[in-house]
């Protein structure tokens, strides 16, 4: 790995500075480099692999604190809580607050891609949660500043529960293991509008029926069946789920 100039150095201090991390010395400065380098600058040094590791890295960072801090929440909770955490939305205005932009060497070209930028600063925010854990193999570079803004975004997700998507939800979870979607079934029960269970849904995933649901839309309805089917697979060992479906 080369190393890396002074004054890049120094942009990358100034940058961990802002996040608070007082171990520089534990910091493996080259991969978090990679982490701030977009593809349009080097097709083989960017932060797609450590984007990869990263994904992996920021669900584990939100799965312990809602375990640790938010044991009451129902399972079907953790997971769309946890959705919304993990959102390219939800990283980039993380990132954003510290200037991200600055500190992402990225082409003139793709600069000018504003419908890009989000997921790119959100790619970008992954790859560094990488750097930092590959650096000590462990979250203690970063839980102590990223767990503060998942709390503030948890509050508000709490506070507004229509922001809750356990269909996205499911979605990532049957993808994850199963490589494929659950489909949903919804019938209109009766034409008054308004009514709280004017619509029922049913969500089927290989086969079988996970769950139900009423509500007072389509949506509304198809949301509470994802949550009703988030809630039975996850209150099963992952032993269990192959008998399940």
């Amino acid at each position: 790995m080369t190393q890396i100039y002074h004054p890049r150095q120094k942009q990358l201090q100034s940058l961990i500075e802002k996040l608070s991390i007082p171990q520089q010395a534990a910091i493996k400065w080259n991969l978090l480099d990679l982490a701030l380098t977009h593809s349009t600058v080097s097709s083989i040094h960017n932060y797609e692999q450590l984007e990869f590791v990263g994904d992996a890295v920021v669900r584990l960072v939100a799965a312990e604190l809602l375990f640790e801090k938010y044991s009451n929440y129902p399972v079907g909770e953790f997971a769309a809580i946890r959705s919304i955490l993990v959102s390219d939305r939800s990283l980039a205005q993380i990132a954003n607050k510290y200037g991200w932009s600055r500190y992402l060497l990225v082409s003139k070209s793709a600069a000018g891609d504003r419908a890009g930028e989000e997921s790119r600063i959100a790619d970008s925010f992954e790859a560094v949660l990488a750097a930092l854990y590959l650096s000590t193999n462990s979250l203690e570079l970063i839980r102590p500043w990223l767990d503060s803004h998942f709390e503030i975004l948890i509050a508000e997700i709490r506070s507004d529960p229509a922001r809750q998507n356990y269909k996205a939800a499911l979605q990532e979870w049957t993808q994850g293991h199963y490589k494929t979607l659950p489909n949903y079934q919804v019938e209109e029960t009766n034409k008054i509008h308004g009514d709280r269970g004017r619509f029922f849904a049913e969500v089927w995933f290989k086969g079988k029926k996970l769950g139900m649901g009423k509500g007072p839309s389509i949506k509304a309805a198809e949301q509470a069946a994802a949550k009703s089917a988030l809630n039975q697979l996850k209150a099963k060992s992952f032993e269990q789920l192959d008998d399940l479906l």
